[in-house]
């Protein structure tokens, strides 16, 4: 017990087993209970899998709050990552995917994204359906003031103007689209590969009388076609992987004119590493989150010229806080749909990604960029902040 407890480095939480022995400290911060015997040989031979898999399943409980106890513990186990013996970082690597094919991006995006839009309809903003990082100009603000403002600031940052043709590769719901057709007067073309987003965000294109100026598209970013004079991307580089950013950089240097803007809004690290085995497996397959020097590979394989990049690392956790509290509103609903394996899960999954952007294992990275000859750029980044991005009422 005591060995375990000094390689999670040694975090200000009590592990309790099922027969009652327990290290740490005993305090109100919580407690991890692993309940059977099998349980802990599991979680010793295959942490990261194992963890999400045995909390899935009620085999591990975490007593206290759940987002704090795994913030707790990825802070200590992160300050002493290089002190883990190289026996043990062999067994646990994490050898996960850098990038998918055509037909296993769809398999993937498909595992995740087509549960179903009543899903994701229970704990993501009623505004805009955004499953990506919101912008928290005020900590007081609302999760549906929050994504309104990203969406702002992202067409702020692309300078948009009445008449500019966009294409976005990888739309989600459409919100984003819709958002940049309504309020800034420009002609979208929008791609992405889950049917279900698709036919949610047609509808709605439908609905505020936009069809005639955002066409959304079922294929993958490789097959973009056509000129734009703004190239954007929110949450999808992910699901791109460092093996397929040159066919992207292809498909933005022959997207983008000369004088053309465009932005990459991602996840990322501060160095490079896999995604957590569990996460991977379960949850979003086939993903990668890359670090800053990654990422620069994109843009030189253009070439492009990196503008400003901008972090919202914490705006991500505040986010994530949000839709657990809106998942756990919903709890009961989405046992009775799917199971409670599922909701733990999910419940998990959300409570953990907000620890891990907390506990800076995760960034959240806005990247500006342009055609390496393009002379046409601002002067200065006044016009962002001139007023606020988010509305008074959303």
């Amino acid at each position: 017990m005591e060995k375990l407890h000094a390689l999670c480095g040694r975090p200000p939480v009590e592990i309790r087993l099922w027969d009652g022995a327990s290290v740490g400290p005993s305090t109100e911060k919580g407690a991890i209970e692993i309940r059977d015997r099998s349980a802990l040989f599991r979680l010793l031979r295959q942490p990261e899998v194992a963890f999400g898999d045995l909390y899935s399943s009620g085999r591990l409980t975490v007593h206290g709050d759940l987002t704090q106890v795994l913030y707790l513990l990825m802070d200590a186990m992160g300050r002493r990552a290089g002190d883990t013996p190289r026996l043990l970082r062999w067994l646990w690597k994490d050898r996960g995917p850098r990038g998918s094919n055509e037909a296993a991006a769809r398999g993937n995006i498909q595992h995740h994204y087509d549960l179903g839009n009543d899903f994701y309809s229970l704990w993501l903003d009623r505004a805009a359906m955004q499953y990506t990082c919101a912008y928290f100009e005020s900590p007081d603000h609302t999760l549906e003031q929050a994504q309104l403002a990203k969406l702002e600031h992202v067409c702020r940052k692309l300078r948009l103007e009445p008449g500019q043709t966009v294409i976005e590769a990888g739309c989600g719901w459409g919100g984003l689209a819709r958002y940049m057709a309504r309020q800034y007067g420009v002609r979208v073309r929008a791609y992405n590969i889950s049917r279900e987003q698709l036919a949610f965000a047609r509808e709605k294109a439908q609905e505020e009388g936009l069809q005639d100026r955002v066409e959304y598209i079922e294929d993958d970013y490789r097959n973009i076609s056509g000129r734009c004079d703004r190239f954007v991307s929110v949450g999808m580089l992910e699901h791109v992987g460092p093996r397929n950013y040159r066919a992207l950089a292809q498909v933005m240097r022959r997207s983008l004119h000369p004088e053309g803007l465009g932005l990459i809004h991602t996840i990322g690290r501060n160095r490079p590493a896999p995604l957590n085995g569990w996460t991977q497996k379960r949850i979003f397959p086939g993903a990668y989150v890359p670090s800053v020097a990654e990422l620069m590979q994109l843009f030189e394989e253009g070439p492009f010229s990196v503008l400003d990049v901008e972090n919202l690392r914490l705006h991500y956790a505040r986010t994530l806080d949000h839709w657990l509290a809106r998942f756990r509103a919903h709890r009961t609903e989405v046992v009775h749909r799917y199971d409670e394996a599922f909701a733990r899960a999910w419940e998990l999954y959300l409570a953990a990604s907000s620890a891990t952007f907390r506990s800076s294992g995760l960034q959240l990275f806005q990247v500006v960029f342009a055609p390496a000859g393009n002379n046409t750029l601002p002067n200065d980044r006044r016009d962002l902040y001139c007023q606020p991005a988010a509305p008074k009422d959303a």
